[in-house]
């Protein structure tokens, strides 16, 4: 149980906060050691007074740090050391935009299935002609254009993707909500855009642009991979690592 002392500390916290940082110690202090079965989102609502919600953003962003993993029907569980030690965050980028007091809004462009071509289908671990969902987003701060968002999805992770209003919430929210994260890979490159990239995002089709190419897996499947591409001169790439 939650402490008077530690509830009092936690008065001025959002309740997810608070909630996030019960369950941080908890793994810092070793009250759950790698690999052990947390609290279930039914206990914590319990014992915090709190929303299932709430509960659930507060554990979403603890995964998304690499401090837990989650598994369908299952539960959270306290992530292996190594994964701990060597995750890099995955955060929303309308959130993003938003901690740092401005605007983000969001243009779609694509939303729609389609058959995947056998180089995709080896991606997501589908069969070559499979149903897959292509979504093609550009977001903007404050009104300039920050990141094209090419992203493939596959439906048997996500199957109610294409019905999200992408203008209001962003694919990473979605598939935060509606799928269990377990593990990503990334490759980070200098490159120049294409020329459909350069147009969306109002640039030179010589200029520099940070790419990022993200696939997300649950325990047994791809769920989605994505490529975000920044100009360079309006986007920087910030992290920490802890050993």
């Amino acid at each position: 149980m939650v402490s008077p002392r530690s509830r009092a500390q936690a008065v001025a916290q959002a309740p997810y906060a608070r909630v996030k940082q019960h369950l941080k110690q908890g793994l810092a202090s070793g009250r759950w050691p790698p690999g052990a079965l947390m609290p279930s989102e039914a206990e914590l609502v319990a014992e915090f007074g709190v929303s299932r919600m709430t509960v659930n953003r507060a554990i979403r962003e603890l995964q998304a740090e690499g401090l837990v993993a989650r598994s369908q029907g299952v539960g959270t569980f306290a992530a292996p050391l190594h994964r701990v030690s060597s995750t890099l965050t995955i955060r929303d980028l309308q959130e993003e935009i938003e901690a740092r007091g401005h605007r983000h809004h969001a243009e779609v462009h694509l939303q729609r299935a389609e058959s995947a071509p056998a180089a995709l289908a080896a991606q997501l671990g589908v069969l070559p002609g499979s149903e897959v969902f292509h979504t093609l987003i550009v977001h903007f701060e404050n009104g300039v254009p920050l990141q094209c968002e090419d992203r493939y999805v596959n439906p048997a992770c996500a199957p109610g993707y294409l019905q999200a209003d992408f203008t209001r919430t962003t694919p990473t929210h979605v598939l935060f909500e509606t799928t269990a994260l377990w593990r990503a890979q990334y490759a980070v490159e200098a490159a120049r855009p294409t020329a459909q990239e350069a147009r969306l995002l109002q640039i030179d089709a010589g200029d520099p642009c940070l790419i990022v190419v993200r696939r997300t897996f649950t325990r047994d499947a791809a769920i989605t991979i994505a490529r975000l591409v920044h100009p360079g001169s309006r986007y920087v790439v910030e992290g920490s690592f802890t050993p």
